[in-house]
């Protein structure tokens, strides 16, 4: 691809078409995506779960996710490594989804994102990711992080909670009072998971740290409940209905099936009514859906880029997750976005291309057909304690800590307004906090490098003796609206009282409308005082700014030149003659 191609290309499997066009594919290439999709689709097994668990719905639907959407995202999408699939992201977002409109609002919030995401493509909106700042991907990933681990503390520590409320506060009001509930047995289950998680990768065993974890908690919780304790399983949590009436446990071992988003419902739900009423509601979150699953696989993307040395298709990706999110809600699927550490897992498992990712789906079906019963011992303890470990992951605490030790206090303080905000309120209201403040802080920063200069005496710039009452300033720095009124203020008080003024602006590379407006403002002024005012040394830009907004010296007060020499030459003479 060529360069920069990549930033503004769409079209349906790109990342497929170009990884099979790079050379040939044949047999060793399918083995290397064949064992990558394996080890990939067995880690996506239980985090595919305990995700589903984590929002609200039945841990099914996580693995109608991995495998519909963790097929057909890959299929058309834009990035070569990338594995989609329901991520703790998401979590924040669909939780408080289920909770007022349930797993049918969840679906057709989720087709409503992925109508939103092809629009983004459509509109090449993908090559922007990169003007998001770290402050506010770490702010809010941060704040995702902690309330994830909020989630987990009722099944890790097997709290009775009645209802939880659905504010941050309230939550940690709710599980704090509900603390003297806490069950010995699940807290053992869960902290025996937690063990494995943290001393597993000591081992440096190829074998990811969960699967192991999540055995070791299943086998302890089947030995207590052996004994007569109650520990709380998927099977003992979950049950399913099927078509024939009867009721299963846990998770039901048939094919994900085509059923009308807003028809498919759990128990307790009630079918919604497809009115345009309810999708305005949903649009808002859909929106947020959108977004983040826009920023979390691209910056995916751009990981496996700098990983692999590829380059990915980002209006593409964009393209193939509004694919995936259209037509996997029709399968019982809920929203899947790019998976930075499965894709990771796949990248380092030696894959080549998307049919790695195609392959993990594939694993994940087959699985659920074969395994359901085993799946079903899985305790909840266990599922809390790899996704307080997933938050863990996620929050990237490090960098956090780096950012804080090093960064100005601009980006420290874009950080903490980030992470607070998606913790107590909204994260679609903490990335828009955060966009804005950051750039207004950016503008601040660039603005106050905008600096005048009296260059009147300095012989490198000023090769002639000026005439009494006359002075040269010197303008580094973009005039922008940010600046231009400062500066031009500065200049009219440093004018005052001399008989004419040289303007150089060799060092302004931008002029927008409102530093026309400013220097407009200004030459008026000096006209009022009688003060003659010489523009030399336009570069390109400022100048193309000027003639659009249909600047024009009158040639007696005010005067343009091309150069400073000539303005200087002019002065001396006497002779005020436009040069431009």
């Amino acid at each position: 691809m060529k360069y920069r191609t990549h930033l503004f290309s769409l079209r349906i499997g790109h990342a497929l078409r170009e990884s099979l066009k790079d050379a040939p594919y044949k047999a060793n290439s399918f083995s290397k995506d064949l064992l990558a999709g394996l080890t990939v689709g067995i880690i996506a097994i239980p985090l595919a779960m305990a995700l589903a668990i984590a929002i609200g719905v039945a841990p099914q639907y996580g693995l109608y996710t991995a495998i519909i959407g963790g097929f057909i995202i890959p299929f058309t999408g834009g990035s070569r490594y990338s594995v989609s699939g329901p991520t703790a992201a998401f979590v924040v977002i669909l939780y408080p989804i289920v909770h007022q409109y349930g797993l049918s609002g969840l679906l057709l919030a989720s087709i409503l994102s992925g109508v939103i995401l092809i629009a983004m493509a459509l509109f090449r909106l993908g090559r922007y990711i990169q003007y998001i700042p770290e402050s506010v991907t770490l702010g809010f990933t941060g704040g995702i992080a902690v309330v994830i681990a909020v989630l987990q503390v009722k099944d890790f520590f097997g709290l009775t909670i009645t209802e939880m409320p659905e504010s941050f506060v309230g939550k940690v009001a709710a599980l704090t009072q509900a603390l003297p509930t806490f069950s010995v047995p699940t807290l053992l289950v869960g902290l025996s998971a937690l063990v494995v998680f943290i001393l597993w990768p000591r081992l440096k065993l190829p074998v990811p740290a969960h699967l192991p974890a999540v055995v070791v908690a299943s086998i302890v919780a089947l030995a207590l409940n052996q004994l007569g304790f109650h520990v709380a399983t998927i099977g003992s949590t979950f049950s399913f209905t099927l078509a024939d009436g009867s009721i299963g446990a846990g998770i039901p071992s048939i094919l994900p099936d085509f059923q009308w988003p807003w028809l498919r419902t759990q128990s307790g739900e009630m079918p919604l009514v497809l009115t345009w009423q309810l999708a305005s509601d949903l649009l808002s979150a859909a929106f947020a859906i959108a977004m983040l699953g826009a920023i979390e696989s691209l910056l995916c993307a751009v990981v496996l880029d700098g990983m692999s040395g590829k380059k990915h298709s980002a209006n593409s990706e964009l393209l193939g997750q509004g694919i995936g999110n259209i037509i996997t809600p029709f399968f019982g699927g809920i929203t899947a976005t790019a998976a930075i550490a499965r894709s990771a897992a796949n990248y380092k498992a030696g894959a080549v291309s998307p049919i790695a990712a195609m392959i993990h789906a594939l694993v994940v079906l087959v699985s659920l057909l074969s395994l359901s019963t085993i799946l079903a011992y899985i305790p909840m303890a266990g599922m809390s304690a790899l996704l307080i470990m997933v938050a863990w992951n996620m929050s990237e605490a490090p960098k956090i800590v780096h950012l804080v030790k090093k960064a100005p206090a601009s980006e420290i303080l874009v950080l903490m307004v980030c992470l607070l905000l998606t913790i107590f309120f909204d994260m679609v209201i903490a990335i828009s906090a955060g966009i804005i403040l950051a750039s207004l802080l950016f503008m601040k920063q660039v603005a106050d490098m905008t600096k005048v200069q009296d260059i009147s005496e300095q012989k490198k710039h000023v090769h002639v003796e000026l005439p009494p009452r006359w002075k040269v300033f010197k303008i580094n720095g973009p005039l922008f609206f940010a600046a231009a009124d400062s500066v031009f203020g500065e200049l009219a008080h440093l004018s005052s009282g001399q008989d004419g003024v040289v303007l150089y602006f060799d060092g302004v590379s931008i002029l927008d409308s409102g530093g026309v407006s400013a220097l407009y403002k200004f030459i008026a002024k000096c006209k009022h005082d009688n003060t003659r005012v010489l523009l030399a040394d336009f570069q390109f830009q400022p100048l193309k700014t000027l003639a659009k907004a249909g600047f024009k010296p009158d040639g007696e007060q005010c005067v343009t030149y091309s150069t400073l020499t000539d303005a200087l030459d002019d002065v001396v003479t006497g002779i005020m003659v436009s040069k431009i």
